[in-house]
């Protein structure tokens, strides 16, 4: 992460699961951490695009923003550095598969934030959020709008099945001519398809299918668990 801790205590509580912490006398859990750690994100990721796009209105520097701070794409970057691999979790959420569901990964995340912004100040946990950000950041903010569904995907599939989308995209066709295409699945099932002439067309495409899918299954469901699952955020 680019910081040495000056109290490594912090670092332990950050990745430690209230699972963990039931089994654990005298642990703590990294919840607290996690509250403040969403308020560091916002801040630097806010800062961040206040600074360097001048130009953009406030509505679209709030689609930017939200479109990086979500719990999927938190869950993404957790999985990037192998953060589950040290995350403390108790016996019963280790063996079902916890080191892999994006909420507990990205509770980590923020949490992992906080403990640098406390160790360290904001300028450590504004490199930490910029070193794993900053490209997603910049992609989003050439062209800000409703019509990346990746990500659109991603943050639902996130709250409403505690998975990550996973993609899988072929070619056909000569190098100067090649076509793409895509399939995303969830929950084991494939959940849309889509091609394009580059992968990333492809992706979007597909994502697009799913979350219309996903989209309308939330819409489907009862009042209260609509509410409960975030109908309508997208």
């Amino acid at each position: 992460m680019g910081w040495t801790f000056l109290d490594p205590e912090l670092l332990e509580r950050s990745v430690a699961h209230r699972s963990w912490c039931a089994e654990t006398a005298g642990a703590r859990s990294n919840e607290r951490l996690e509250f403040l750690g969403d308020a560091v994100l916002g801040l630097v990721v806010t800062d961040f695009l206040f600074r360097t796009y001048d130009t953009l209105p406030e509505g679209e520097l709030a689609k930017v923003r939200a479109s990086v701070v979500n719990a999927g794409v938190l869950a993404e970057l957790a999985t990037e550095i192998e953060l589950g691999s040290f995350v403390l979790l108790g016996k019963g959420e280790g063996l079902s598969g916890g080191r892999e569901k994006p909420s507990i990964l990205a509770d980590a995340m923020e949490a992992v934030i906080a403990a640098v912004y406390l160790d360290g100040g904001l300028d450590p946990a504004a490199r930490l959020v910029l070193a794993v950000l900053e490209r997603r950041i910049r992609e989003q903010a050439t062209g800000p709008g409703g019509q990346d569904y990746k990500t659109r995907l991603q943050e639902l599939a996130a709250r409403r099945c505690d998975q990550l989308p996973r993609y899988q995209v072929r070619h056909e066709g000569p190098d100067h001519s090649k076509r793409f295409f895509a399939v995303v699945s969830l929950r084991n099932e494939e959940y849309g398809a889509g091609e394009g002439r580059s992968k990333k067309a492809a992706e979007q495409a597909a994502a697009q299918v799913a979350w219309e899918r996903l989209q309308g299954e939330a819409s489907s469901a009862s009042p209260d668990r609509g509410d409960r699952i975030g109908v309508g955020d997208a």
